[in-house]
C-alpha cells in the first residue's frame, strides 16, 4: 500500500536529516583530507595537528550534554536548524587568508560545539516519527550521514583542495551546510510521536503525570554503560580513519591526494552499505516479530569484535590486496554499535526522557573523537618512523574494539533493562509509516 501522507513526511524527514549527518560528517573529514596542506602552512608535528582536530572535540560533548537537556523546552526543528546555521558560519572566517592556527582552533572549537549535539537530537527528532519497533532502519539512515559524509567529502573535498586549496575545502563544507539550513527551515516539522516540550514535558499521552524514570538507573544499567563503551570505541574507529588514514595511505603506503581521497571514499561507501544493511535486517526481522537468532546486545558485540580482527589485519597485512579490502566492510562492521547504542538507550528511556539520555550517550562516545586524534598523532611521532608508529596505533585501536565488544556480548540487553525500569515500548497506535 501506498504511504499515507503522515508517513511521506516521516521519510522525508529522513532523508532530510541524513543529509543533515551527511554535511556534519564532512565538516569533520575536510581536515583530515588537508592534514598535509595545513602541516605545511603551519609547520605542525602529527601530534600538534592531532591537537587541532581534537580541539573540535574540546566542547562536542558538553554541549551534547546541555543541548539534549533543551530538548525538554524547546522543539527539536528549532534546535536542528539552529544548529546548521552555527557550524556553517563557523567555518567561513578560514577563507580569510590571514586567519592562521589560532584562528583554525578557535572555528574548530565553535564547530565542535555546533556539531555536538547533532546526532542525539536528529536522532531523537526522527523518533518522533516512528515507532519504536520501526526506529532501526531510520536511525541506521542517519547513521549512513556519517559514512556518506565521508564517501561525498573524500573525492569532492579533495579536489577542491586540489585545485583551490584547503581554505576553500573548509569554506565549501560551510556553504554545503547554509543550504541545508534554507531548505530544513521549509521542510522541518515535528512528527505526531514527538516528546511535548515547555510545561508538558514528562507528562504522558493521556496527560496522566510524568512518566519519567530516576536518570541514574538508566545511566547505571548494563545496557547504557556497555553501548557507550562500545560506541565510544566505534567513534574512536572513525575518527582515527577521518584524521589519520589520508595520512597514512599517503605517507606509508605511498598514494598520491586523489588515490587517498578515492580509497577512502570507496571505504565509507561500503561503511553506508553495511549500516544500511544491518538497519534493513533489523526492520525485516522486527516486522516478522523476530529479534534474530541473538539478542541485540550480543550481535553488536560480536561485530565489534569481528571489525577488532579486521583492524588487526590491516594494521600488520604488508600486501595491499589484503590489506586495502578491510577498510571496505570488516573495519566498518564496529560501526553498527553506533545504531544499535542509540536504539537501544531509546528502547530504556521515556519518551520525554530520550533527548536527554541520548545526549549522555554521545558526550561519551564522542570523548573517542578527542581521544583517537591525540593517541595515534603521540604513537606516531614517538616511533621510530610512521610506518611502525601506525601499525602500533591500529593495534591499540583493535584492543579497544576486543575489549568493549566482549563487554557487550552479555551485559547490553534493552528488553531486560526495559522491564526492570517499567519502560513499555512506544505505542502501537500512531503514524503508520508504511504498509
Amino acid at each position: 500500500m501506498p504511504l499515507s501522507p503522515a508517513g511521506r513526511q516521516a521519510w522525508t524527514t529522513t532523508w532530510l536529516l541524513l543529509v543533515f549527518m551527511l554535511v556534519n560528517f564532512a565538516d569533520k573529514a575536510v581536515l583530515g583530507l588537508a592534514g598535509p596542506e595545513i602541516m605545511k602552512e603551519f609547520g605542525l608535528s602529527r601530534q600538534e595537528f592531532g591537537a587541532a582536530q581534537a580541539a573540535f572535540f574540546s566542547l562536542f560533548s558538553l554541549s551534547a550534554l546541555g543541548v539534549s537537556f533543551l530538548t525538554r523546552k524547546i522543539r527539536t526543528s528549532v534546535l536542528l536548524l539552529t544548529m546548521g546555521l552555527l557550524w556553517s558560519l563557523a567555518q567561513l572566517p578560514m577563507l580569510w587568508t590571514a586567519a592562521g592556527f589560532g584562528t583554525l582552533i578557535a572555528t574548530r572549537v565553535l564547530l565542535g560545539f555546533a556539531e555536538g549535539p547533532a546526532a542525539p537530537v536528529a536522532v531523537h527528532h526522527v523518533h518522533g516519527w516512528f515507532q519504536q519497533r520501526e526506529r532501526t532502519l531510520p536511525t541506521a539512515i542517519l547513521m549512513v550521514g556519517a559514512a556518506a559524509g565521508v564517501a561525498v567529502a573524500a573525492p569532492t573535498l579533495g579536489a577542491v583542495i586540489s585545485h583551490f586549496g584547503w581554505r576553500w575545502g573548509v569554506g565549501a563544507a560551510g556553504l554545503a551546510g547554509l543550504l541545508w539550513a534554507a531548505v530544513w527551515s521549509v521542510k522541518g516539522r515535528e512528527g505526531p510521536l514527538s516528546s511535548p516540550v515547555g510545561r508538558r514535558a514528562g507528562v504522558t499521552d493521556d496527560g496522566s503525570g510524568a512518566s519519567d524514570v530516576p536518570l541514574r538507573s538508566v545511566f547505571l544499567s548494563g545496557t547504557f554503560i556497555t553501548a557507550a563503551l562500545g560506541a565510544f570505541a566505534a567513534y574512536w574507529v572513525m575518527s582515527a580513519k577521518l584524521t589519520w588514514m589520508p595520512d597514512y595511505l599517503r605517507t606509508v603506503v605511498g598514494w598520491d591526494l586523489k588515490q587517498a581521497g578515492v580509497v577512502v571514499g570507496g571505504g565509507a561507501v561500503a561503511n553506508g552499505v553495511v549500516l544500511l544493511a544491518h538497519g534493513l535486517l533489523a526492520r525485516r526481522a522486527a516486522r516478522r516479530g523476530t529479534g534474530g537468532r541473538l539478542p541485540v546486545g550480543a550481535g553488536a558485540g560480536l561485530l565489534l569484535v569481528a571489525s577488532s580482527g579486521a583492524v588487526t589485519v590491516f594494521a600488520t597485512v604488508d600486501t595491499l590486496w589484503i590489506k586495502v579490502p578491510m577498510m571496505f566492510g570488516p573495519m566498518a562492521l564496529a560501526l553498527v554499535m553506533m545504531t544499535v547504542a542509540q536504539t537501544a538507550i531509546a528502547r530504556i528511556t521515556p519518551p520525554s526522557q530520550r533527548g536527554v539520555v541520548l545526549g549522555a550517550l554521545v558526550a561519551v562516545f564522542a570523548l573517542g573523537g578527542i581521544v583517537a586524534p591525540l593517541t595515534l598523532g603521540w604513537i606516531v611521532d614517538a616511533a621510530a618512523t610512521p610506518a611502525i608508529g601506525y601499525q602500533n596505533g591500529w593495534l591499540v585501536t583493535a584492543a579497544l574494539l576486543l575489549v568493549t565488544g566482549l563487554l557487550a556480548t552479555p551485559f547490553m540487553r534493552p528488553e531486560r533493562d526495559a522491564q526492570r525500569l517499567g519502560v513499555p515500548e512506544s505505542p502501537t497506535t500512531g503514524l503508520p509509516v508504511s504498509h
